[in-house]
């Protein structure tokens, strides 16, 4: 089972690599920010929730997000070859909790692989997205909000997967094609 975390700041690209992976693996993606609009459009109480959190730029607590991505994961069907997480985990309790969601089915993380992208192409890029895509949270000031929660409460997750061997930090700058060869490159050491 390849069981990949697809790692990065908002705007790294880990929504359109990870589309590239699934495709060439035969994986499942996980979205937990697609989930979560899915749930806020529906107006579910978890949507509500998190739209409360989101609009402000901050993370979900660890608890509602576990056991949403728990619930997704008991959806699976049987021959599932493996999982991209993207947007998951985000804070170190939330890799742990993934280890434990992981270890009862009998699986665990592969690799987390690292977008590496800076941060004054992080906004330019995410301006953009906000033009085409309508989202409330691709503003100026938003972005800024989110870039800091980012760095300050979920870049420290490379160092928790650095030092278990399973951090890939891949370039995410330059064309799409260019990227998803530098992570292809890091894949085919599981395969």
């Amino acid at each position: 089972m390849l069981n990949i975390i697809i790692f990065g700041a908002p705007g790294s690209g880990k929504g359109t690599q990870s589309d590239l992976i699934k495709k060439r693996y035969n994986l499942t993606h996980i979205s937990t920010g697609d989930v979560l609009r899915t749930e806020m459009k529906n107006g579910t109480e978890l949507g509500r929730v998190a739209k409360e959190y989101i609009s402000k730029g901050q993370l979900l607590p660890d608890n509602l997000i576990c056991d949403m991505l728990d619930k997704v994961l008991d959806r699976l069907s049987a021959d599932t070859k493996g999982v991209i997480f993207d947007g998951f985990p985000r804070t170190i309790p939330q890799a742990e909790a993934l280890e434990g969601i992981l270890q009862k089915r009998g699986w665990d993380v592969t690799t987390l692989i690292d977008l590496q992208v800076d941060d004054g192409e992080l906004l330019k890029r995410l301006i953009e997205r906000g033009k085409s895509s309508g989202r409330d949270d691709d503003n100026e000031k938003t972005i800024k909000s989110r870039l800091e929660v980012y760095h300050t409460q979920t870049a420290p997750l490379t160092e928790y997967y650095k030092n278990r061997n399973k951090r890939a930090a891949i370039n995410g700058i330059g064309t799409i094609a260019d990227i998803f060869n530098r992570i292809g490159e890091e894949i085919k050491h599981y395969l």
